[in-house]
C-alpha cells in the first residue's frame, strides 16, 4: 500500500450513509462559534453524489425564502456528524440539475409510496480496536489456566512414582528376611543328619574291634 493511500485509509470513516439521489435527508453539521459548538441541521434533496474514497462528496439544495441553497458535504468529513433520512423520492438521473429551474413544488422530486424510511449505513472499515483486547485477555485466560494444570500434573506423578520405590524396598528386605530363615532350618536339619551319622558311626566301630 502506497504512502499517501495509507494515510487516507486512516482518515476515512469505519460507516457512512447511504446516500441515493433525488432522497431528501438532514445533514447535521457541527460548526464553531469561538469557544462554543452547536450542531447545525441542513434540510434539503440530494441533487449530486460525486467523487470516491477521501474526496467523496453530496451536494443538497434547499429553497430558503424563494433563495435556492445548495451545499456540498464531504462524506467522511468529522464535521458531519450524521446524515437522517427524511423522504424518499424518486430520480432516474445521476445529478438533478433540472431542479435549479423549476420553482414552488416543481422543485421537488415525487415520493415513493410505500418506500421504508430507513437509515441505513455502508461498513468501510471493520472495528478492529475493539476485537484486538478480547483476543489479549483470551491468551491471558489460556496462560492463567494452563500453569495449574501442569504443577498438578507434576506433582501426582512425583507422588505417585515415590511409593513405588519405598514398596519395592520393603518387598525386597522381605525376600532377604524369607530366604535367611528358609536357610536356618536347612543349616539345622544338615547338623541333624552329621550327629546321626556320628552316633551310628560309633557303634559300629566297636562291632569291629569286639570282631577283631
Amino acid at each position: 500500500m502506497d504512502i499517501i493511500k495509507s494515510i487516507e485509509h486512516e482518515q476515512l470513516k469505519n460507516k457512512i450513509p447511504e446516500l441515493k439521489v433525488g432522497n431528501t435527508v438532514k445533514v447535521h453539521v457541527r460548526i464553531k462559534e469561538g469557544n462554543k459548538e452547536r450542531i447545525q441541521v441542513f434540510e434539503g434533496i440530494i441533487i449530486k453524489v460525486q467523487g470516491g474514497g477521501v474526496n467523496k462528496t453530496f451536494t443538497v439544495r434547499k429553497i430558503s425564502y424563494g433563495v435556492g441553497v445548495e451545499k456540498t458535504f464531504l462524506v467522511h468529513s468529522p464535521l458531519v456528524e450524521k446524515v437522517e433520512l427524511v423522504r424518499v423520492g424518486k430520480a432516474r438521473r445521476a445529478r438533478l440539475f433540472y431542479l435549479r429551474d423549476r420553482i414552488g413544488k416543481a422543485a421537488k422530486t415525487k415520493e415513493m409510496v410505500g418506500a421504508r424510511i430507513e437509515d441505513k449505513e455502508i461498513v468501510i472499515k471493520e472495528d478492529l480496536a475493539e476485537e484486538e483486547p478480547v483476543v489479549e485477555e483470551a491468551v491471558v485466560e489460556k496462560n492463567v489456566v494452563e500453569e495449574p494444570v501442569v504443577e498438578e500434573t507434576k506433582a501426582e506423578t512425583s507422588e505417585a512414582e515415590t511409593p513405588v520405590v519405598e514398596e519395592k524396598v520393603e518387598t525386597t528386605e522381605k525376600n532377604d528376611t524369607e530366604t535367611a530363615k528358609k536357610a536356618e532350618p536347612e543349616v539345622e536339619e544338615v547338623k541333624e543328619e552329621e550327629t546321626k551319622t556320628e552316633e551310628i558311626s560309633e557303634p559300629e566301630a566297636k562291632e569291629e574291634k569286639k570282631a577283631e
